[in-house]
């Protein structure tokens, strides 16, 4: 294996990558290895015929905590690879990850779908032999693989509330067979009554899609149904709370503040009932 010293400059990451990289703590304490130490693990690249230079299939990590750091150059093992390997061992190199989120699964997914499909023999070829090799490679099922790639047609504001796990992910895969008009009123509906569809709310829409008969007026119908299963919010002003809390306190301290609150007037109304009942 030859390690070459790379120039920072003639590194890019594949136009495509849907994976980024997650500036947190562990990622300052790799600049700060990384500035101290060095790059221990090279990374692997392959040349760009493109666009020149080179693009990371492995060490995306590695190479921004480098560029944060202030490396002019890094390790690297130069590998020829058409595109379709190339983005194969890119999408192979990410996915397991603890943090990755839905989306990058889902495209990621869908990326390595559509390569492998590309490699695929005249007996053996399509997306339900390239979904049953990326199953053998990985932690899903072929119908978990099939519903993340579903979600590759949300629109970017709904695929985002499911990142941040304000939508659940079956609740996505269901609301992914909507065209990109009915997910915007829907987007509009959930902003408006503060509040996401449930599963089963997702299904009845899914299923009057298809059927022809999901309207506007159906959609903000269903959304406005309370849920049964879902607990109810409780919303108190800013401003009525400002005679107990300062304004520079955080929203977790405030949360803490009520809960104790709270937890203390239940305790005073026990005693109240005790000593009524003597």
């Amino acid at each position: 294996m030859k390690i070459t010293e790379i120039n920072i400059t003639e590194l890019h990451l594949f136009r495509e990558n849907p994976f980024k990289v997650r500036k947190d703590d562990a990622f300052d304490s790799l600049i700060e290895s990384i500035s101290i130490d060095g790059i221990y693990e090279p990374l692997i690249v392959c040349p760009d015929k493109d666009e020149g230079g080179y693009i990371i299939v492995s060490g995306q990590r590695r190479f921004e905590a480098a560029k944060t750091a202030g490396l002019k150059t890094v390790p690297a093992v130069v590998h020829d690879m058409d595109k379709d390997k190339m983005i194969i061992a890119i999408v192979d190199n990410n996915i397991c990850s603890r943090d990755i989120l839905p989306s990058e699964k889902a495209f990621g997914y869908k990326l390595k779908m559509e390569a492998l499909s590309h490699q695929g023999t005249s007996r053996q070829v399509g997306e339900k032999w390239s979904v049953s090799q990326i199953s053998e490679a990985s932690n899903d099922s072929e119908r978990q693989i099939h519903r993340y790639i579903r979600l590759t047609n949300l629109i970017l504001e709904l695929l985002n509330l499911i990142d941040e796990g304000k939508i659940a992910f079956s609740v996505g895969v269901e609301l992914s067979y909507l065209d990109e008009e009915k997910q915007y009123v829907l987007l509009g509906l959930i902003e408006e009554l503060d509040c996401t569809p449930s599963y089963a709310q997702a299904n009845r829409m899914h299923k009057n899609f298809l059927s022809g008969m999901l309207s506007d007026d159906s959609i903000a119908e269903m959304m406005s149904t309370d849920k049964p299963n879902q607990r109810p919010v409780y919303k108190v002003s800013a401003e009525r709370l400002s005679q107990f809390i300062k304004p520079d306190t955080s929203p977790k301290q405030a949360e803490e503040f009520i809960i104790k609150a709270c937890d203390h007037y239940a305790k005073f109304l026990k005693r109240q009932r005790n000593r009524d009942a003597r």
